[in-house]
């Protein structure tokens, strides 16, 4: 990919050299991250600031929101037609930039799965109205009859063991998911998966996969801190400054077709709110004064539980921990945090193999 950021940084007669010095993953351009960011910056476009702003810099860091700058879009990165009849036919409908909805696609890529991407309007979310889920990723898949999956880790679990099984439909399989309602401590109803991190295999399936019971002990717990800690600290990094803020809605602003007005409530507000946004998260989740140290720990926990001998979790090829972890951490990639993170911690072996595998994967 082009060196994107560099050539935006440096004068025109400078790019390549600076290009040049910088380290591989430097070289991307900033793709993902971005896209909660520019839902907020619309949001502030249209409104001049307010609730909506809140209300877009809510979806934006509470869960990765998506990439929506102006209007609505429907992205379509893989085609279900692609598929054979009688075969399993795939929509995935995502924020962009959301690390949940990032995890999914990063299994989907891996297993080679051809799906459809409908991108959703993380304030609006008009895209969803047939859904009483109100979340994402939702995906609808379709095995003979339409079918609908929630929750990452259950759509993970569900489609990993339709492809490994041959006994039980899909829908079969994802009756083995119930939701079961519980009430948060802010009294708002809420529905848990308890066994989302499951795969519903017999006793030979079982032993095919996970030939020591250790290995899917392990597989499992790495898939729940990926989403019960390292998910929590995307947000608090990304707009950790004034700065990294700031930086991210210039290169929306620039980037987004805004009109001159449109554009200087978008990046100065926008940037404001998500800065403070972020602090909250940081307090709720009870995160270090500098909340890098609480990334490179994490990354270099994840690292170190890999061991010197193994390529990935999974032994020579991913496992579905190793797919979650590089999921929730590539919507960072572009941005300041994720250059610090290749640079001060242990992992950039690891995430080029990643890459590496689904890049061979989807080709």
């Amino acid at each position: 990919p082009a060196p994107r950021r560099a050539g935006k940084m440096a004068a025109a007669g400078r790019a390549w050299r600076v290009a040049a010095l910088l380290p591989p993953w430097r070289l991307r351009a900033p793709r993902r991250a971005y896209g909660g960011a520019a839902a907020a910056a619309a949001s502030v476009a249209r409104s001049g600031g307010g609730g909506r702003l809140l209300l877009g810099a809510a979806f934006a860091l509470g869960g990765g929101a998506g990439l929506y700058l102006a209007a609505r879009q429907r992205l379509r990165e893989h085609s279900a037609a692609e598929l054979p009849s009688g075969r399993l036919q795939l929509t995935l409908y995502q924020y962009k930039t959301c690390p949940f909805c990032s995890k999914v696609r990063a299994f989907l890529d891996y297993h080679g799965l051809p799906y459809e991407i409908v991108e959703v309007n993380p304030i609006m979310r008009k895209e969803i109205k047939f859904s009483s889920y109100r979340k994402v990723p939702i995906l609808l898949a379709n095995a003979g009859s339409p079918l609908q999956l929630n929750d990452s880790s259950v759509i993970i679990s569900a489609i990993k063991t339709y492809l490994i099984s041959k006994r039980n439909s899909l829908e079969e399989i994802v009756s083995f998911y119930p939701p079961m309602k519980t009430v948060t401590e802010q009294g708002k109803e809420i529905f848990e998966y308890g066994n989302k991190y499951w795969l519903m295999l017999d006793e030979k399936e079982t032993k095919r996969v996970y030939p020591v019971k250790e290995v899917r002990v392990e597989e499992m717990k790495w898939r729940k801190w990926a989403d019960d800690w390292l998910v929590h600290l995307i947000s608090p990094n990304v707009y950790r400054t004034p700065r990294e803020a700031l930086a991210s809605f210039d290169y929306i602003v620039r980037e987004g077709k805004f009109g001159t007005v449109e554009g200087f409530f978008a990046k100065y507000m926008g940037a404001v709110a998500m800065f403070f946004v972020s602090k909250r998260l940081k307090k709720r989740h009870h995160l270090q004064d500098n909340v890098r140290e609480d990334l490179y720990e994490a990354v270099n926990e994840w690292v170190k539980a890999i061991g010197k001998h193994r390529l990935f979790m999974g032994g020579n090829q991913p496992n579905l921990a190793d797919l979650a972890v590089y999921g929730v951490l590539r919507v960072m990639e572009g941005l300041e945090a994720f250059d610090d993170m290749m640079v001060h911690t242990k992992i950039q072996p690891w995430y080029q193999r990643m890459e590496e595998v689904i890049k061979k994967a989807e080709a």
